[in-house]
């Protein structure tokens, strides 16, 4: 098993009003390190993108990276880059394991992008569904930290006494430096917690993602028409106990106060209280997909979530009431004309 930990660096519309839909962010640099099983680095890849879709340089971009559009000019196109990253991630010299490659990234953002990217241009998809793949961000979390916190890749690089020997935010030398830190999280208790990147949801019910991590666990449905019909999908709405998995009754329905984070609240009564949460996506062509997690929760956070329903409740009692008092002003208006 190899690990390509990568980073990418891309533009965009220098004013915002030229954004071209489908295509928020135009890669300009791939950088990637090439990782064996023990973490040790065995290859690098770094190259530059010609810009074909944003050819003046956001401002903060070219500050941040130091580079212009002269210097991109150099670059071969996306098409014929990203092939060649490609056949270097597959080329590892051992037939036994060809392809068996995991990706690696600082953060969520890279791998999601890159497919953009890649499907803006009309090559064929990584996958025909979710990727998994390491988030470093992420694993310097639960290794060091408290799960939660996200860091700068320069805080963990700090933390862990890496030596600085080459300069931050260029696309080579993030993935140096993630590399690095990744080798730092080299712990199977901390590898376990793979994350997975839905650019392309599933498209069937067999492919749906369904993961238990040690505080909870994970599902990823399958693409909906919209959101009414993935909630009367039994399994988008179910609640289960991720430890004996026993279906419960809920003490808190699935509710919203905002209409894409859904939360319920069930009891089982080996475990006790279990907080669900429902995440809304949309795909690229406007499809709806789920992403609900369930984790264990204390009776105080369950009394928490009752609050925050019933206050949801009553700021829309208020606003349909503020929004009828003012029709009735208006029409009074009306009639008085």
């Amino acid at each position: 098993m190899n690990y390509i930990v990568f980073d990418l660096e891309w533009n965009q519309s220098s004013t915002g009003a030229e954004t071209v839909e489908h295509l928020p962010f135009e890669i300009i640099e791939i950088g990637a390190v090439k990782c064996n099983s023990r973490m040790e680095q065995i290859g690098q890849f770094h190259e530059l993108i010609k810009p074909q879709v944003y050819r003046e340089m956001h401002r903060v971009t070219g500050q941040l990276l130091h580079l212009d559009m002269k210097e991109l000019e150099s670059g071969g196109t996306f098409q014929e880059v990203m092939e060649r990253f490609l056949t270097w991630c597959r080329d590892n010299g051992d037939a036994e394991v060809q392809d068996k490659v995991v990706f690696c990234t600082w953060g969520t953002q890279d791998l999601t992008e890159l497919q953009r990217n890649m499907k803006y241009y009309g090559m064929e998809p990584l996958a025909g569904g979710p990727i998994p793949f390491f988030d470093v961000q992420k694993l310097f979390s639960i290794a060091y930290e408290d799960r939660k916190t996200r860091r700068s890749l320069e805080f963990a690089v700090d933390f862990l006494h890496i030596d600085k020997d080459i300069p931050f935010h260029r696309a080579y030398s993030d993935a140096y430096y993630t590399a690095k830190v990744l080798a730092g999280c080299n712990d199977p208790a901390v590898l376990k917690n793979v994350s997975y990147d839905v650019f392309t949801p599933p498209l069937k019910r067999e492919d749906e993602v369904k993961l238990q991590f040690d505080t909870y666990a994970k599902f990823i449905s399958r693409q909906f028409a919209d959101r009414d019909e993935a909630f009367c999908d039994k399994e988008v709405v179910s609640s289960k106990c991720y430890l004996c998995h026993r279906n419960l009754r809920k003490k808190i329905k699935w509710f919203t106060n905002n209409g894409k984070h859904y939360y319920c609240v069930a009891y089982c009564e080996q475990h006790g209280y279990l907080k669900g949460k429902i995440r809304v996506r949309k795909t690229d062509d406007d499809k709806t997909y789920i992403v609900k997690t369930t984790k264990l929760i204390t009776e105080k956070e369950a009394e928490s979530i009752a609050q925050r329903k019933e206050h949801g409740k009553e700021v829309r009692r208020r606003h349909r009431a503020a929004a009828c008092e003012a029709k009735k002003i208006h029409e009074k208006k009306m009639e008085e004309m």
